[in-house]
């Protein structure tokens, strides 16, 4: 399989088609869970086609995006692989292990695999991360954009809930991430008790 081709080709499609309004699942998202998919492969023991494979799925999670739609990007990322990647050289089972790992970052998440523990975590690696309020004020200001929130009080009752009902998957964010999304979520839940 040609991973660098196919790395080339969906950066430059989401590069020419994904749309402006999305402030937080743009391009700058793809390579940071591509980074840090690649990252957790390292430390959690993955090398070889296995990487290989998480990272095509890193690339291509959220390439659905490019229908400019929230709902059902995951369905759409996973037809966009199996139309592309055939002329990568990546077999059929490749592609079915990439899209199961693509389905499995839907919200809720429900990975069964390693691999598939390793992008979910990827997916949503920032929860834990110091940058958490600066990638979540991105996310605030695209969902706002597509008319999928209120004003900020109905986003941080949505955080608290949504970082409540959030479990990372790996040892390693589960050492590495979780107890700074703890953190997080302790300092939301006290600024939603503030609401009248």
């Amino acid at each position: 399989m040609d991973y660098r081709a196919a790395k080339a080709f969906i950066l430059n499609k989401l590069r020419a088609e994904l749309s402006d309004q999305l402030t937080y699942h743009g391009l700058h998202h793809t390579l940071d869970v591509l980074k840090m998919a690649s990252e957790l492969c390292d430390s959690e023991g993955v090398d070889g086609r296995e990487k290989v494979l998480v990272k095509t799925a890193a690339l291509f999670h959220d390439s659905g995006f490019v229908k400019n739609q929230h709902a059902g990007h995951e369905a759409e990322g996973c037809l966009l692989v199996r139309e592309h990647l055939p002329q990568f050289g990546y077999t059929e089972v490749d592609i079915e292990q990439i899209c199961e790992m693509i389905m499995a970052t839907k919200i809720p998440q429900s990975p069964k695999t390693l691999l598939d523990r390793i992008l979910c975590d990827a997916d949503l690696d920032y929860l834990g991360r110091e940058d958490f309020f600066v990638i979540g004020g991105t996310l605030f200001e695209e969902l706002q954009q597509y008319h999928l929130i209120g004003d900020e009080q109905a986003w941080n009752k949505l955080q608290v809930s949504f970082l409540g009902a959030h479990r990372f998957h790996t040892q390693t964010n589960q050492a590495v991430r979780e107890p700074v999304k703890r953190r997080y979520l302790e300092d939301l839940q006290d600024l939603v008790a503030t609401y009248a």
